[in-house]
């Protein structure tokens, strides 16, 4: 009887066929996350893991750049300190007069019985790193759902808005920002009054669109925060035109801009409190018109009798 010597390697399945088994369950996972967001709980908790290895990951460059910071010379630090109390004496009757109109518009508003404006109140949070996704614009910011940030709350930073919060995490949050190709902010152009929608275009850029093409927009046009999306809070710069094109075989003008906060540098930005939801008058809420029908058809079917009587 012939004995033959065992196998020195284990034979298992083809790398083919294990490579088609693992593309069809990827792509499978891919399905189900994108229609039912069914990894969404699986992400957050993959997220309480991978976050320490993200902030060791960093740890070396914050280090190098906390060292930069440390060496900066004094007498650069004293130049710097001179030059902003000379700048401070200089606005200082600026931001005298200003905090005296704010106090008069106040009491004019009141005194009118106009409503008063909402008062805008966030808190500070620190961007992390930009997202992998090169077809996208987001940013990771080191606040998430232990300090209550939730998703839809509006970020903004010194010179304007950023963008908005998309995705929320146990210790950090996704901002997705204004010049992302599936973010649109309502703007109001602050020459003329006109409101719009401005849209991102991927590529650092935003477009104003909807506007007549004998639309009264001017490069250098700043486009502020109409307040309609009931997200962002009216006034906030957004961007300033910069080329307007205009085609009279086209119905609407092609309005670039660029948008005024450092949405594609790192700094820290301020995310917004969510804005109080506006109540409806008694006679635009949907059970008031459905009163208002029953009351008019009760009449009408009235008025029917009667002039069968």
């Amino acid at each position: 009887m012939e004995h033959q010597p065992p196998p020195f390697f284990k034979r298992g399945p083809a790398p083919l066929a294990l490579l088609s088994f693992y593309v069809a369950i990827a792509v499978a996972l891919l399905v189900v996350d994108a229609r039912l967001q069914a990894l969404e709980v699986v992400r957050q908790a993959l997220s309480l893991f991978t976050h320490p290895l993200q902030q060791l990951a960093h740890l070396p460059a914050h280090s190098v750049a906390s060292a930069g910071d440390y060496f900066v010379s004094l007498t650069h630090l004293r130049e710097e300190n001179a030059r902003l109390q000379q700048a401070r004496i200089e606005k200082a009757t600026t931001l005298l007069r200003t905090q005296q109109l704010e106090v008069e518009n106040e009491r004019l508003r009141k005194l009118l019985g106009v409503k008063e404006r909402q008062q805008a109140s966030g808190q500070v949070a620190q961007i992390l790193y930009a997202a992998r996704d090169p077809y996208t614009r987001r940013i990771v910011i080191d606040k998430g759902q232990q300090d209550q940030i939730a998703a839809g709350l509006p970020v903004i930073d010194d010179a304007g808005v950023v963008g908005q919060v998309t995705r929320v995490f146990p210790f950090v949050a996704e901002v997705t920002l204004i010049t992302d190709k599936e973010q649109a902010v309502p703007v109001q152009i602050v020459r003329t009054g006109q409101r719009s929608v401005v849209f991102g275009l991927g590529n650092g850029q935003l477009e104003l669109r909807f506007l007549p093409a004998n639309a009264d927009v001017q490069n250098g046009d700043v486009l502020v925060t109409s307040g309609l999306d009931g997200i962002f809070l009216p006034g906030f710069p957004v961007a300033r035109v910069v080329h307007v094109e205009r085609d009279t075989s086209y119905s609407f003008a092609r309005i670039f801009c660029m948008p005024l906060a450092g949405v594609e540098n790192f700094s820290e930005v301020i995310v917004l409190e969510q804005r109080p939801p506006v109540a409806l008058p008694t006679e635009l809420t949907p059970a008031a018109g459905g009163r208002e029908a029953k009351a008019a058809k009760s009449t009408q079917a009235r008025k029917k009798r009667l002039r069968r009587d």
